[in-house]
């Protein structure tokens, strides 16, 4: 009796271990059709072959305040990596101590992003990496002033001939924002949510995994998944009930300005999600500063639900299984400027 009774309690043990193995690889397996890991490997880039060089030449550029026009402000001013890729301010500030009009996305992943900015309108990193050095509210720079500087250091020419040694003249303008966007692909942070869906069950706790299940069921995935779980596809900010001018500012109608078109109004790109329980604020608008908030007012505007505190706090468990381990990245020594670069100014930059 004694035999029989240990091998029933035994034969329980173990079908309860099958039924909870067989639980995990059904959340796994449904996980794995709307989300991928993070690569093992830099991934590569359209138009753009990553090389050594180009990623210790787009390292100095991306540390270099010597690309805006006052010296003051270089790319990881507004992305600080020590803070997460981006600077946690509502809106970022720059050239003469002006502000922003939205909030800096992470630069932290952001490779996986189907486009960049919060309208989509720069196509990949290349050409993001342009926009903020010419923008009058930002770096205030030009691309002549930018090629003048650098050519002005020797360091920098022979990095350049280093990265592109098939060109005669490669100190160009569309080089830099290449050297910057193979830097950029480094920029990658395997999560715990990785190891997971590599197959880890014991890398999410059950908060977590619960809040994996409601960020399925309830229909946040439905916008926010792929690689960065998020970062492609444009929607309505408010496409069940519009938040208000709070969070949602009127004069910024989102994608409408890159597209002119109607329906494109207050439409912007999906933000991507990794890392960003340390990435507040929130929404292009950087109003909101608690991440149970942010998804309280997702639930009502993208979804018409109201989840509870208890589901907000599982989602918000999950979401934090996506911060992800920084590369580390040890500050360049930047080369030294000469006779000939020119100097800084307080004025935007026309020429």
């Amino acid at each position: 009796m004694t035999c029989n009774l240990r091998f029933l309690m035994a034969a329980s043990v173990a079908a309860a271990c099958l039924a909870g193995t067989a639980q995990a690889d059904e959340l796994r397996d449904k996980a794995l059709e709307i989300f991928k890991p993070v690569p093992s490997t830099v991934p590569a880039v359209r138009g753009n072959p990553i090389t050594a060089e180009k990623i210790t030449l787009g390292k100095a550029l991306f540390f270099d305040p010597r690309m805006s026009a006052s010296g003051v402000f270089s790319c990881n001013s507004c992305h600080n990596l020590a803070t997460g890729g981006d600077d946690n301010l509502e809106t970022s500030i720059g050239h003469g101590w002006q502000k922003g009009p939205r909030n800096a996305p992470t630069a932290l992943n952001a490779v996986f992003n189907e486009a960049q900015f919060w309208d989509g309108r720069a196509e990949d990193l290349k050409a993001q990496a342009k926009g903020p050095v010419q923008a009058g509210v930002e770096m205030a720079n030009t691309p002549t002033n930018v090629v003048a500087t650098l050519n002005s250091m020797p360091q920098y020419v022979d990095w350049f001939k280093a990265a592109f040694p098939e060109e005669s003249e490669p100190v160009t303008f569309d080089n830099f924002a290449k050297a910057i966007e193979a830097f950029e692909a480094t920029l990658i942070t395997p999560a715990p949510f990785d190891s997971y869906l590599n197959g880890d069950d014991a890398a999410l706790s059950p908060a977590q995994k619960t809040g994996l299940d409601l960020f399925i069921d309830k229909g946040c995935a439905s916008c926010h998944s792929g690689i960065n779980v998020g970062g492609n596809g444009y929607y309505p900010f408010g496409l069940v009930q519009k938040p208000g001018a709070d969070v949602l500012p009127e004069g910024d109608k989102g994608r409408f300005a890159v597209t002119a078109t109607a329906d494109d109004s207050y439409v912007f790109r999906a933000a991507p999600l990794r890392n960003v329980a340390v990435t507040a604020p929130y929404f292009h608008s950087g109003k909101v500063w608690d991440l149970k908030e942010a998804v309280t007012i997702m639930g009502e505007a993208q979804l018409g639900e109201e989840l509870n505190e208890q589901e907000v706090v599982a989602i918000v468990a999950f979401l934090g299984s996506l911060t992800g381990k920084v590369p580390e990245v040890t500050y360049p020594v930047l080369p030294p400027e000469t006779a000939t670069t020119p100097r800084p100014t307080g004025e935007v930059i026309t020429k």
